[in-house]
């Protein structure tokens, strides 16, 4: 980066993105009133350019065009040009993609929109090649000076669109509030049409986990045992657990693969995508007690605390693709370097992983992956397993070792509370199912972390850096956090965090729920106010704050007898209910939810000393309608949990539905046999 030019206003800013940008010789400044105010004053259009710190082409547009000094004059002369980091203003990010795909145009970072000076979009699109951005400001420099008329009633077109309701623009105007067994059904049909049942995955290239598909479809197996659905997961966790998208030395995922067999990745991790995954990954281990899943849950973890995870206990947000200008160049290897490293172990490593001498990516590197299972591969080349395995990892250990010297991908250190909170629920999620004590003082750090750094009062931050968190929550930090905190009553039975879960869901049903619609806003009534105020519907590759609230409603409405609660996530997934089942691949966190609402979900209560074992021995197996309640002594606030007591003084469990317990039982057993009993033949009509 040129520090000996002078800096512009993003110097300031506390986004590694925008910093990325702040000696740019364009007059950046960050989203904000100044902004704003400077366009309307000068009557000048507005260059809204977002993007984020691992996007491998925003960093191409940056050096093709806003690093010189020609096309940064006519930026500078003709617009009031911000730069915004997606991830730190997913609000702003929300309102200008909707408006580049009314423009028919296809979506996608960096985002480059042109807007009048009362911030309505008018033209837009996403990477342009120096020649063509440098004509295209200047056409548009002249059209709002020439045909300002037209440009301003396009905009006003733009932004009624903006305005218009999610619901109505899915066609969602009726609630739906039928639960049925054959519509469940025909969301599994229909989202099995899209299975890549060679490869895994849905569809073709590029391809995303999408963990909340995956998290349905194991629900999905276990409510109808169909088969397919279970084959699918296994089918999918595997490739990607073999490919070039997961770090086969280091462990984590990248956020994508560019083609259909999971081999390419485009080398960015992100915290998101990996707290999902481990989420994923532990539960599909619950189910199936498949050891590579297990292998890939430790790995995930370690990565995130070795390469994400602050001194203070918040994780970072991302690692960029690219070192020492080349993407990939950090994860990946020459035939060469190998033996080198490796020396006569070499050429068995390199079966192992598939490297050549050619390579199979840029300038001879090889992305390791693995095809085959580890029991196969040491039958076929008559090893003891264990003497593999032990190989292995004595592989892995001196990769690490070589990659330790490489200069590393950049990393973006900002810290967001919404994507925390999904690697926090992944560390409770793998804490439950495997009892590493590690991975609950990881998850316990972090949820201190949050309740003191982005917690103040009853509001939530979205950002924290150095010690300031400043940009107001947004829906998806409330419902992470609530679901994240729920989930680690579960595993501790410390009910500071339930009522901590119910706080941020009361504060959202103040300051973002619409009347209306029935529906939440993205954004907080008191926060600034931008020309639509949104609302998350579709599941995408985090799921949509909206179904996550529904969820949370469905949950805290059990844990807090709130029939409001229950009332509200029913009402809500009734109006998404039409799109649910024609297309669940885009709503699959909504259909996971449509799974706890086809059965009663299970209120499983333990009181005694024994409580944290009972808990234990549950999770040994798979039941994921159900809710965990636990107090060592009896005493607690919840009323599921007052009248619930040691009988006979001896730890007791007590499995309910419907606010209707089966018999008080001693032994983990006998309480699994009443949840297989009634998952089987369900008592209770569905709701």
């Amino acid at each position: 980066m040129p520090e000996d030019k002078k800096p512009n206003r993003l110097i300031h800013e506390s986004s590694p993105y925008l910093l990325q940008h702040a000696h740019n010789p364009v007059d950046w400044y960050p989203w904000g009133e100044d902004a704003l105010q400077k366009a309307r004053q000068e009557d000048k259009p507005i260059l809204v350019s977002i993007g984020y710190a691992a996007c491998h082409w925003c960093h191409v547009m940056e050096h093709q065009s806003f690093e010189k000094e020609t096309i940064a004059d006519i930026m500078n002369a003709h617009f009031v040009c911000i730069k915004v980091d997606r991830e730190e203003r997913p609000d702003v990010d929300a309102v200008y993609m909707d408006a580049v795909h009314a423009m028919g145009l296809q979506g996608g970072w960096p985002l480059n929109v042109f807007l009048t000076p009362e911030a309505k979009p008018f033209y837009g699109g996403t990477y342009f090649a120096p020649q063509q951005w440098e004509g295209l400001l200047q056409n548009v420099a002249e059209a709002f000076t020439k045909n300002r008329q037209e440009l301003d009633k396009s905009a006003e077109q733009f932004a009624a669109h903006l305005n218009q309701s999610e619901l109505e623009k899915h066609g969602l105007s009726e609630r739906n509030f039928h639960v049925r067994e054959d519509d469940f059904r025909l969301m599994g049909y229909n989202l099995s049409t899209r299975f890549d049942k060679k490869l895994g995955g849905l569809g073709q290239a590029p391809k995303f986990p999408m963990p909340t598909n995956y998290l349905f479809l194991l629900r999905y197996h276990v409510h109808t045992s169909d088969q397919s659905a279970l084959r699918q997961v296994h089918l999918t966790l595997r490739e990607m657990a073999y490919g070039g998208i997961y770090d086969q030395i280091g462990g984590g995922f990248a956020r994508y693969s560019v083609d259909a067999e999971w081999l390419v990745p485009h080398f960015e991790k992100m915290l998101y995508d990996n707290g999902q995954l481990i989420t994923l990954y532990a539960e599909a281990y619950q189910a199936t007690r498949e050891t590579l899943y297990h292998e890939v849950v430790y790995e995930t973890i370690a990565f995130v605390e070795r390469e994400l995870m602050s001194p203070e206990g918040g994780f970072y947000s991302s690692l960029d693709a690219d070192s020492e200008g080349e993407e990939g160049r950090f994860y990946t290897f020459t035939k060469d370097e190998l033996h080198t490293i490796l020396g006569p172990e070499e050429p068995l490593f390199s079966k192992y992983y598939h490297a050549t001498a050619a390579g199979n990516f840029e300038h001879g590197r090889n992305i390791l992956h693995r095809r085959t299972s580890d029991e196969d591969f040491a039958r076929e080349h008559e090893l003891e397993i264990e003497v593999l395995l032990e190989m292995v990892q004595n592989w892995k250990k001196k990769l690490m070792e070589e990659r330790a010297k490489r200069i590393r991908p950049a990393l973006d250190d900002k810290i967001l509370t919404s994507w925390n909170a999904l690697m926090l629920k992944g560390l409770a999620d793998a804490y439950y199912v495997f009892g590493n004590d590690h991975f609950l003082d990881l998850a316990l750090r972090n949820a201190n972390f949050l309740l003191q750094k982005v917690l103040q009062g009853d509001k939530l931050f979205h950002n924290y850096k150095e010690g300031k968190a400043t940009i107001d929550g947004f829906l998806e930090d409330y419902a992470l956090v609530a679901r994240a905190f729920t989930r680690l009553y579960e595993v501790t039975f410390d009910e500071k965090w339930l009522q901590q879960a119910h706080k941020l869901t009361a504060y959202t049903l103040e300051n973002f729920f619409d009347e209306t619609e029935g529906m939440f806003f993205f954004t907080d009534q008191s926060s600034e106010k931008l020309i639509a105020r949104k609302k998350e519907l579709i599941d995408n590759v985090i799921p949509a704050s909206n179904s996550v609230m529904a969820t949370n409603l469905h949950f805290l409405g059990l844990y807090f007898d709130e029939e409001r609660y229950t009332t509200l996530s029913n009402e809500m997934l009734a109006s998404v209910k039409d799109l649910l089942v024609k297309e669940p691949s885009h709503l699959s966190n909504w259909a996971a939810l449509y799974y706890h609402k086809l059965t009663p979900t299970a209120e499983v209560a333990i009181a005694g000393d024994e409580a944290a074992r009972m808990r234990d021995e549950l999770s040994a197996f798979y039941h994921p309608n159900m809710i965990l309640l636990g107090s060592q002594n009896g005493q607690s606030s919840l009323a599921l949990l007052k009248d619930k007591t040691p009988l006979g003084g001896k730890t007791t469990l007590y499995v309910c539905y419907n606010k209707t317990c089966q018999l008080p039982v001693h032994q983990a057993a006998e309480a699994l046999e009443q949840l297989q009993r009634v998952e089987q033949n369900p008592k209770f009509p569905p709701l």
